[in-house]
């Protein structure tokens, strides 16, 4: 239930943009990023923005290519936002800020109560992992698969 002291906690004022990180949440997560690669050219992006740029997209369900010009290019963001997908880094970054939330609304670190819903059953009966939603849709036709299959030749007159 939200109390007036959990919404002081949550609240985003003074922010550019609802999604961006907070202080503390940079300081949180600012260890979990993989440091530049060696050799070649140094890194020249803002980290810090980059992320808010990710989680901008995240949270608002633009796309890449309508991200305000006050953050890093769509290519930039999109190219950090796939590599750390790749290698957890976003995974690693979800867990510590979903862990400090429960923490500072006073619970514990895990949930002991899970819904899951009908979809999500499904989901779990075909084995599938990450891809809740692909198992849910609907199988698509390949043009041969028509009612008029296509050996089948119309004879005219």
């Amino acid at each position: 239930m939200w109390k007036p002291e959990h919404r002081g906690a949550a609240e985003r004022h003074g922010l550019r943009y609802p999604s961006d990180l907070t202080d503390a949440e940079w300081a949180l997560i600012a260890p979990m990023i993989p440091p530049a690669r060696r050799g070649g050219r140094p890194r020249d992006v803002n980290v810090r923005e980059v992320i808010n740029a990710i989680f901008y997209v995240l949270s608002t369900g633009c796309q890449w290519k309508a991200l305000p010009k006050d953050l890093p290019p769509k290519s930039t963001a999109h190219y950090y936002f796939m590599l750390w997908d790749w290698d957890r880094t976003l995974e690693r970054i979800h867990h510590a800020l979903y862990v400090a939330a429960r923490e500072q609304a006073g619970r514990e670190a895990s949930p002991t109560a899970a819904i899951i819903d009908s979809q999500s059953a499904k989901a779990a009966q075909k084995g599938a992992l990450r891809l809740t939603r692909r198992a849910s849709m609907r199988a698509r036709r390949s043009p041969d698969a028509s009612a008029i299959s296509s050996s089948t030749r119309s004879v005219c007159c």
